[in-house]
């Protein structure tokens, strides 16, 4: 639900404040939450020590234009529609995984991720002219062409930590990856920043704080129970975001929508439950994913 308010923030301000500002602060204002975590817990030894400083850093530009581009998107569509499509990335780790870590993808799981994207098909229908009999919204379809290579990201960014995990702390991965979020969401400084209002500023301070949180409860429920146990409830998001939505933002969501969310969410589903007959290990990489 954490990361939720806090996307829901960043729409909020998108109207005047470019992604690349929010993704900023939304590190930035991470990182002494991050660090009073580490102290608390008497990891702050482990969450600075480096064995892969290129891991960290790759890691960090996956997962921060990850980051960005799901910020833009909620500034084209409604929070429910972006909630549901980055749901992409479970399904396409999957296929990276056997593409770059050579794990093995069989017949069940393929048939999961083939209903997962029918699912997306369903939700991003209406917004593409090629398959829609509705008037054609090119602000929509620039949302859900962001979201999509935004899920990709993800999905990259899921492959290359389960790869870093080897060598890695988890908290050292969280911490590294929201300073690089930084260095790198700067780097964006002088394409439109702008000076915030008072509100804006606080909303954005709220944003990496609650980003900070939101982080640190995930890493602690993978810490403290089974993946298979803790990544279903991560599908609440969507329910959160329906709920939000309507609430704050006035979007209602459509029967369409509504349908490929649910067909979505079932393949999720199946692909965490086979993974977890299988016995494959997927805590570590989940407690430390991107956090957009």
């Amino acid at each position: 639900m954490l990361f939720i308010i806090m996307l829901s923030l960043v729409k909020a301000v998108s109207a005047d404040v470019p992604a690349g500002q929010s993704v900023f602060f939304r590190s930035f204002f991470a990182i002494p939450v991050i660090v009073l975590w580490l102290l608390l817990w008497g990891e702050l030894s482990v969450g600075l020590r480096v064995r892969s400083r290129m891991g960290h850093f790759w890691r960090g530009v996956i997962g921060t234009t990850a980051m960005g581009l799901n910020f833009a998107a909620v500034g084209f569509l409604p929070l429910p529609e972006v909630t549901s499509i980055s749901f992409t990335a479970p399904l396409l780790t999957v296929l990276l995984a056997a593409l770059l870590l050579g794990e093995t993808v069989r017949m069940f799981r393929l048939c999961a991720v083939a209903l997962g994207l029918i699912g997306v098909l369903v939700v991003i229908e209406p917004r593409l002219t090629v398959f829609s009999s509705g008037p054609f919204e090119p602000s929509a379809a620039f949302g859900v062409g962001l979201v999509l290579l935004g899920a990709g990201f993800i999905a990259l960014a899921h492959v290359h930590i389960r790869k870093l995990t080897l060598s890695e702390h988890p908290a050292a991965i969280v911490f590294y990856f929201s300073l690089t979020s930084t260095s790198v969401a700067l780097c964006t400084l002088p394409f439109g920043w702008v000076l915030p209002s008072m509100m804006q500023t606080v909303l954005l301070v709220l944003i990496g704080l609650i980003g900070g949180v939101a982080q640190i409860f995930l890493t602690l429920s993978y810490r403290f129970a089974p993946a298979s146990v803790v990544a279903p409830f991560e599908y609440t998001a969507i329910l959160f975001s329906l709920l939000i939505g309507y609430m704050f933002f006035n979007e209602l969501p459509t029967l369409q929508m509504l349908i490929g969310a649910g067909i979505i969410i079932m393949a999720g589903l199946v692909i965490i439950l086979r993974e977890a007959q299988l016995g494959l290990k997927r805590g570590a990489a989940k407690a430390v994913k991107p956090p957009a």
